[in-house]
């Protein structure tokens, strides 16, 4: 049973934090530092990542 939860914790913290990783890559300075230096923040890279980890040990977690 607290394996389901901790699961359902870890893909919601996931959502979370993709979609906090999409807003920061989406901002206006984050595009305007593209377009000038073509880098991306590291923020963003952190936050997509970070919460795709997060989804697949919770989908493990969750089955």
């Amino acid at each position: 049973m607290t394996n389901k939860v901790i699961g359902l914790v870890l893909i919601i913290i996931g959502i979370a934090l993709a979609i906090w990783g999409y807003n920061i890559y989406d901002s206006a300075s984050a595009q305007i530092g593209r377009a000038l230096s073509g880098d991306t923040p590291i923020e963003a890279w952190a936050g997509m990542v970070g919460g795709a980890i997060c989804i697949a040990i919770g989908v493990l977690r969750v089955k």
